[in-house]
């Protein structure tokens, strides 16, 4: 007992001490060498940063397709991944036409962090999350007038992207992948009670966290795919980036997400654009329930699968692929359909439908 409180003192000190460099931003990845070339950077790939109000500052990074995007997909990824990880996906998404912005979440990936050791997951609240993506679309992306928007978000980055359009943000669909929205129950002021009244409290490791470690598991090993390139894909990224590397989260981590994901199912009828819900079936009840209480949400079960659809082998991937480029699809049709009052319309653009479909 000694020892675990020794150790949060250190944690919470380091953490009070954690700026500058050390929390700093970092868009520099190197290419692991252990990678094929379908998981290398897309070609025209680049980076930026944003950030709302003081909080640390975010990574995103960008990618478009050669001709005229035909929509803007936002892709917001889940706990532990940075933007590196979805590069194969990005990739395959400007093949059909599209522009792809990955924004790394608050406290993780190449973004700044809110306190030490860098793995250590942490962030006061989601709606930090909320307003750095909000500020990104609005300020950053400035799309055009008629030109639709798809937020992509995946594990508890879905709780995100839900939470951003039921405050406000305009969309013309969202994509949530495999949706986190059962929050491992926590209490800071518990946590407070046993180690005293200390400041940044919510900033100690959860219940068996570890540093982020070489013999760690990666995404195939810890369950969320069966692939075992694309199971390897992060963790090569955070073996030859040590700013990317990350563990487990801290209390306030779990904290925030239990709260986003309570407001998320409470204010799911806010969400006015159309909703497609990938899941690796059966569908959780939470997600089960956050379906039904949207307007329009459609449900797509990919049997078999484990939650990482994304880095899912292809048997798995490709359905989950075709379903979300198809949604994104219909959403560029609805939006090229829409006419100015008093416009004549013109014959249906069936480019999309008629454009093969070989997943990625």
């Amino acid at each position: 007992m000694v020892r675990t409180l020794l150790a949060a003192l250190l944690l919470l000190t380091l953490a009070a001490c954690g700026q500058g460099e050390l929390a700093g931003p970092f868009a520099d990845s190197r290419t692991p060498p252990v990678l094929g070339p379908r998981f290398f950077k897309p070609e025209g790939w680049a980076w930026g940063y944003v950030q709302a109000g003081k909080r640390p500052v975010q990574r995103y990074g960008v990618v478009t397709t050669w001709r005229g995007p035909r929509a803007t997909v936002v892709v917001l990824p889940g706990y532990g991944e940075s933007a590196e990880v979805w590069y194969e996906t990005a990739a395959a998404l400007t093949r059909r036409g599209y522009s792809v912005w990955v924004l790394d979440r608050a406290g993780q990936g190449g973004s700044g962090r809110y306190t030490l050791p860098r793995d250590l997951g942490y962030v006061p609240t989601f709606d930090d999350d909320v307003a750095t993506l909000k500020g990104l679309v609005r300020v950053v992306i400035r799309r055009p007038p008629g030109h639709p928007l798809v937020l992509l978000g995946h594990g508890d980055g879905a709780v995100v992207a839900a939470r951003a359009v039921e405050s406000g943000l305009q969309v013309e669909g969202l994509v949530l992948s495999s949706p986190d929205l059962a929050a491992t129950p926590v209490s800071v002021e518990k946590a407070k009670g046993w180690v005293g009244k200390i400041m940044l409290v919510d900033r100690l490791p959860g219940p068996g966290w570890r540093p982020w470690s070489r013999s760690g598991p990666d995404a195939r090993q810890a369950g969320q795919t069966h692939d075992v390139w694309r199971g390897g894909v992060g963790k090569a990224w955070q073996l030859a980036n040590p700013d990317l590397r990350m563990s487990g989260p801290s209390l306030g981590w779990r904290a925030a997400h239990q709260t986003a994901a309570k407001a998320a199912q409470a204010d799911a009828a806010r969400i006015q654009a159309p909703v497609l819900m990938t899941t690796p079936g059966p569908t959780a009840p939470e997600a089960a329930r956050l379906c039904k209480a949207i307007r329009a949400c459609t449900g797509f079960e990919v049997p078999g699968a484990r939650p990482a659809l994304h880095l899912e082998s292809d048997t798995w991937r490709t359905p989950w692929f075709e379903a979300v480029t198809g949604f994104i699809a219909t959403r560029a049709q609805e939006a090229r359909e829409v006419k100015l009052p008093g416009e004549p319309r013109g014959p249906a653009d069936n480019s999309d439908v008629g454009e093969p479909r070989t997943g990625a």
